[in-house]
């Protein structure tokens, strides 16, 4: 509870309060409707059997623009997502809908556990952050402080964002890793990129791999962008759709 006192103050809520006071009390939960957004069906479908024992009305989705969709036609009380998705990031999605004013709260339930990733979403916004690994009864609990309106982290995951700037030195990488991916940011193939280094296609397309898998990303297009917002590389090109 004292690391939900303290995100509530220095990462302020959006949504949550008066709406949710009709519901909150106990007993009264299946008048909320859950939005859980994972691309993996299998994974999302447990997480909706788990809280179709507390929610009545629960909606699965399967990528970021079919959460997008659902949230912005309304209703929705509370967003459960993942992070990693192939079409966008759970933060992006939130993003987006922020900007355009709604403010649903989230409780991302990620496998990742990088500081910088948790500290990130924080700051645009999330209400809780639960790790797979512990899912459960904590997803449950989180979802209730969120929607009391209080920010919900794993003890674990408060002291690790307590300690992080959120920027990108925080992920670490090693110094092949980080010219690799300057690299990848101006726009050079995996092929050029091992013509420099002198090593092979194979280690190139690894490292950049083990970096997308660091930072909870899909694609080219995604790395550089998330690289970009985490100030990991030297410059951004205007171009980037050439990377897709």
């Amino acid at each position: 509870m004292l690391y939900a006192v303290f995100f509530a103050s220095r990462f302020p809520l959006p949504g949550g309060g008066a709406r949710m006071e009709t519901c909150a009390v106990q007993g009264a939960r299946s008048c909320l409707r859950v939005l859980v957004a994972d691309d993996h069906a299998m994974v999302g479908e447990g997480v909706v059997r788990l809280l179709r024992d507390r929610f009545d009305e629960v909606q699965l989705v399967l990528s970021g623009e079919q959460l997008l969709q659902a949230a912005r036609a309304g209703g929705i009380d509370i967003i459960v997502t993942d992070i990693s998705m192939e079409d966008m990031t759970g933060i992006d999605a939130m993003r987006m809908l922020r900007a355009e004013g709604i403010t649903t709260p989230f409780v991302f339930l990620s496998m990742h556990h990088s500081c910088a990733i948790v500290s990130e979403a924080l700051r645009a916004g999330a209400g809780g952050y639960v790790l797979k690994s512990a899912a459960g009864d904590e997803l449950l609990h989180a979802i209730d402080e969120v929607l009391a309106g209080r920010v919900y982290l794993a003890s674990g995951l408060a002291a690790m964002a307590l300690t992080s700037s959120g920027r990108g030195e925080r992920y670490t990488l090693t110094d092949k890793q980080r010219r690799i991916l300057d690299w990848v940011a101006q726009g050079l193939r995996s092929k050029q990129i091992a013509y420099e280094l002198g090593v092979s296609v194979r280690t190139v397309e690894s490292h950049k791999y083990a970096i997308m898998q660091l930072m909870g990303v899909h694609g080219t297009l995604e790395l550089v962008r998330r690289a970009h917002q985490l100030g990991l590389i030297k410059a951004f090109r205007d171009d980037l759709q050439q990377l897709a």
